[in-house]
Formats: C-alpha cells, sequence, structure tokens
C-alpha cells in the first residue's frame, strides 16, 4: 500500500470560473479519482486547512506527498515548507506539478529560483519521452500529445536533473526540461511540467499514467533522516560505537 497525500492550494477554482468549469471540485479531487485503487491510497489537503493541513505527523504516514500550486506559494508558511523539505530528506517521496516549480518546498529542495519563461495562449505541446525504458514512462508511446498548455520555456533555472524523462516542446518554439527526477537526502522527486488549471490535462489518460508510475517509483524504501553523529575512532578490537 502506498500512501499518498494530494496538496493543491485551492485557490482558482474558488475565484475563477473558468477553471471551476475544468475542475469543479478541485485539482486535488481529480486527481485522487484516477489515482486511488487497491494499491494507492489517497487523502488531500489544501492551503486554507489548519496549518495548510501539513503537520510532521502527518507527514510521517505519507508515502508520497503530491503537490500543486500556482497562485499562492507566498502563503504557505516556511514552517510547513520547512516540514515537506525535511520529510522528503529523511525518504518521504515527493511529486511536484506544473507551477509547483515556484512552491517553496521545490525551491528549498532544489536550492535555486526555479526561475522560467511563461506565457498563457494555449499552445500545444509535445511532450517527448527522452528514457523510454524508465519505469515512470511505462506504457507512454514516444510523445504525449496536449491539444493546450501554458507554455513554459527555457532557461529553468534548476539543477541538472538526475535523470531527465521527458522534454516538452510547444507549438510556439519554446522548450522545457518537462520530467526532472532528483534524489535528495533519502528521498526522490519527479516534476512533471503540464498541468495548467484552465485545462483539462488531469484528465488526459497519459498524463495520470506518468502520475501513477511517478507515484510508484518515488515511493520510499527507506526512510530514515541522515544524522550527524560524532562516532569514536574506530580499532581492529572494537566495535563500531556512535
Amino acid at each position: 500500500m502506498i500512501r499518498v497525500l494530494i496538496w493543491n492550494e485551492y485557490q482558482h477554482e474558488k475565484t475563477d470560473e473558468r477553471v471551476r468549469a475544468v475542475y469543479p471540485d478541485g485539482i486535488h479531487k481529480a486527481l485522487a479519482d484516477f489515482l486511488g485503487d487497491e494499491e494507492i491510497v489517497v487523502s488531500t489537503a489544501t492551503l486554507d486547512d489548519p496549518n495548510c493541513g501539513i503537520t510532521a505527523e502527518r507527514l510521517a504516514e505519507t508515502d508520497v506527498l503530491i503537490w500543486w500550486g500556482h497562485m499562492a506559494h507566498q502563503k504557505v508558511p516556511d514552517e510547513v515548507a520547512f516540514l515537506v523539505r525535511d520529510a522528503v530528506l529523511s525518504g518521504m517521496g515527493a511529486v511536484f506539478l506544473h507551477s509547483a516549480h515556484h512552491s517553496k518546498p521545490f525551491r528549498y529542495l532544489m536550492g535555486t529560483s526555479c526561475n522560467l519563461t511563461w506565457r498563457e495562449t494555449g499552445d500545444s505541446e509535445l511532450l517527448w519521452v527522452i528514457e523510454p525504458s524508465h519505469p515512470i514512462v511505462a506504457g507512454i508511446d514516444r510523445v504525449i500529445k496536449l491539444e493546450a498548455e501554458e507554455t513554459y520555456g527555457e532557461p529553468f533555472v534548476i539543477p541538472t536533473p538526475d535523470k531527465l524523462l521527458f522534454i516538452g516542446r510547444f507549438s510556439g518554439g519554446e522548450v522545457l526540461r518537462a520530467g526532472c527526477l532528483y534524489e535528495r537526502g533519502n528521498g526522490k522527486i519527479f516534476y512533471f511540467q503540464p498541468g495548467h488549471e484552465t485545462f483539462p490535462t488531469y484528465y488526459n489518460k497519459d498524463v495520470q499514467t506518468v502520475i501513477r508510475n511517478a507515484v510508484r517509483f518515488v515511493a520510499p524504501t527507506y526512510r530514515q533522516m541522515t544524522g550527524c553523529p560524532h562516532v569514536r575512532f574506530i580499532t581492529d578490537e572494537e566495535p563500531y560505537v556512535l
């Protein structure tokens, strides 16, 4: 069983009729609807929940955190972002979607601005598979076609990914490293670019397959914060002692 917590700031859906028409119950509900099964158990949290729905205890019981944010990154308290960062370093998996590249937890884990170029003109996008043998792209052909998406483009100020799984190419000519895999501490992180709130991207079966595969891949096999202990000098006659 993989325990997944989907975090969605859940602001656009309350204030924008265009977004509500696409995701009437919130992006978190759309994600939960296709993820939940006998293997994956899903819960949700939003910005307006007490403490944003994030506590150390809840993260300790979470195998994979999915994070979607866009308009309210700065409303997430630093303490909450640090809880997420530390949980990932201790082994919790994380999947950051779309504009979560600018979320506090992602930026704190990357150590960079995570800036990129963007525009909202409804360009189409081709997501080209770079690593066809990787488990996250299992079941995906050479390319995912999206009729409309928010355009993101390089330069994307992120560390060089440990694995680059997708390159997005937009009809306006921009390209972006659109599927990036990282290890931080004992945790695995996947950033996946598509998912603008005014387009039905999360109903796309290929997008759903990638997110489902990513949840399985980043789920922890080891969960422990690596400390910095002071150890005694070790000899052949003396066992290892903390």
